[in-house]
């Protein structure tokens, strides 16, 4: 079943506003069209659009056989056509054309606000913008969240001329509601759908990301990662994502899940419009203490992507983390193979001794900071939003069917009772937790391995939608986890496909190492080229030869 998002009338362009035939706003849902009549073919730039990067976009505006107005044109016309399928949309900025227009002047009259001057880009439903759209995590409680502010990691992106497209739909609450929940799927947009399976998950809280990405709605998108909700979309949509260094991104203004483990990242068609995205984002901020050293830390991350970086690099090859299916096994061995032929050292790693109380030392820490820090945010919002607090959000489910049709909401409910961030108990977890997942987990294996990064198969490729039994992570593949608790950056990269379902190669660093994280990535990246396409498909089952093999012989 495919919810069509509620209509938020100034949160939405019309049809005929996407295409430019008039600027009328009037409230429209992205439903596929049911008439059964043929959908006119994409114009030229709009299918030139599913190839190309950030790059190749700013070539063609300094060549001047493009503007920046045509190229959101261009996007809109895509999400008109293909949204249906995927509802990774919830709202679009009705001020879209008229910054690319403006930008499109400051060009014309030789000024360039930096390397982003007028791409688009389209940004997770939990980051605040001051565009009249408002911000929502999918649930009906902010449904009316229009804040006015801009989170600095949008501002840094205005300031060098990203032009605020929309925002893609989310699991709600960045998937920390239920133990149940269903990646992709919020009250107000409906669930999101795999572009290359639509039967199969998006994955992870920025699920209308990764397939925004995937379905090229836009030249970059932005998503946010708690455990896995970057690293997981792009794993399973067959993009690039990139979860960096926690604290060289500003979290103010987004809305939180943890404190110790919240950051943003971009998701991105290659590794150097990911390291393009992150370098304008990046910066300190002083609302948010983490990100006290990003000045200093942050740099151009584009310096250094070549394609001779893996040369002499010792990269150590987590084959403890491979997980139990042998295809996954397979694959992850090919590209090792890609990456010694580049110039990188093998090192095989095929044993770490993990702590038995991580996993839930990691789910006490959240819940504690999600209580903290969600009442926070919701007391900052305008004084139209009634819910104001965790305790008001759980009542506002209770009293609201369409927010619990599918999923309950237990994890609200365990988390209300914890104590404050003040707690013994929890300075004592949070202790015990950093330290097994840093000195004594990624720091130790890079010290005792003597090697420069890590890397390991992403994830598992995208499993069912399932709205009876909940979100299915199977497989026990990849270090997702331990570079969330870390806040170390990780960097998921397209490395291949099993039956069609994309799957990522991911790479692991130590703090900051952020710039060495990309630089291995771009190089594997080049060397391979194993993005693709996604097809659309409505279900594997359709796949010929799967349909083949399960008719009678």
């Amino acid at each position: 079943m495919r919810y069509s998002s509620p209509l938020i009338a100034s949160a939405f362009l019309s049809s005929a506003l996407l295409l430019g035939a008039c600027s009328q706003e009037v409230e429209t849902n992205f439903s596929s069209d049911e008439s059964g009549e043929e959908q006119p073919a994409l114009s030229e730039m709009a299918q030139a659009l599913e190839s190309a990067d950030i790059a190749t976009i700013r070539a063609k505006y300094e060549a001047g056989e493009w503007t920046s107005e045509q190229v959101v044109r261009a996007y809109l016309e895509r999400i008109t056509a293909m949204n249906g399928d995927i509802n990774a949309i919830i709202s679009l900025n009705p001020d879209a054309l008229d910054v690319a227009r403006a930008l499109d002047a400051e060009r014309k009259e030789g000024n360039s606000r930096g390397p982003l001057h007028g791409i688009p880009v389209l940004v997770k439903d939990n980051i605040e913008t001051a565009d009249n759209m408002p911000t929502t995590a999918g649930s009906l409680a902010l449904k009316d969240n229009f804040t006015g502010r801009d989170a600095p990691l949008i501002a840094n992106l205005r300031a060098e001329g990203a032009i605020i497209l929309g925002k893609t739909n989310l699991s709600e609450w960045a998937n920390f509601r239920d133990y149940d929940s269903i990646s992709g799927w919020s009250a107000i947009g409906g669930q999101t759908r795999n572009p290359h399976y639509l039967d199969r998950s998006p994955c992870g809280s920025s699920s209308g990301s990764g397939a925004a990405m995937a379905a090229s709605f836009a030249a970059a998108t932005i998503g946010t990662e708690t455990d896995g909700s970057i690293i997981c979309p792009a794993n399973a949509n067959g993009v690039v994502g990139f979860k960096p260094t926690l604290g060289l991104i500003s979290r103010t203004y987004v809305v939180p899940i943890a404190i110790t483990q919240d950051t943003a990242g971009p998701i991105t068609k290659s590794v150097m419009d990911a390291a393009m995205m992150a370098s304008a984002m990046a910066g300190s901020d002083e609302n948010d203490p983490a990100t006290q050293h990003a000045d200093a830390r942050k740099s151009d991350l584009t310096t250094g992507l070549s394609a001779e970086a893996l040369s002499g690099m010792r990269i150590g090859a987590l084959h403890v983390a491979i997980g139990n299916d042998p295809r996954v096994k397979a694959l992850f061995e090919e590209n090792l193979e890609v990456l010694e032929k580049a110039g990188a050292v093998i090192v095989d790693i095929e044993e770490f001794e993990q702590s038995p109380t991580l996993w839930a030392d990691e789910f006490e820490v959240l819940k504690y900071e999600f209580k903290a820090s969600l009442n926070d945010y919701l007391a900052s919002t305008p004084d139209n939003i009634s819910v104001r607090s965790m305790e008001d959000l759980i009542a506002f489910n209770d009293e609201t069917p369409r927010e619990l049709a599918l999923f309950d909401q237990r994890i609200l409910r365990d988390s209300v009772s914890m104590a404050g961030l003040d707690d013994p108990k929890y300075l004592e977890i949070l202790e015990r937790l950093k330290r097994n997942a840093r000195e004594d987990g990624i720091d130790k294996m890079l010290e005792e391995y003597e090697v420069d990064i890590l890397v390991s198969p992403s994830m598992m490729p995208a499993f069912l939608i399932e709205p009876v039994y909940g979100d299915q992570f199977i497989g026990g593949t990849g270090w997702t986890g331990m570079a969330a608790i870390a806040g170390y950056p990780h960097l998921a990269v397209p490395m291949g496909d099993i039956r069609g379902l994309p799957i990522g190669l991911s790479f692991i660093g130590g703090k900051w190492q952020d710039g060495k994280v990309l630089q291995a990535g771009y190089a594997y990246e080049q060397a391979s080229q194993k993005r693709m396409s996604p097809g659309f498909v409505t279900s594997t089952h359709d796949v010929p030869e799967i349909k083949a093999a399960q008719e009678k012989f």
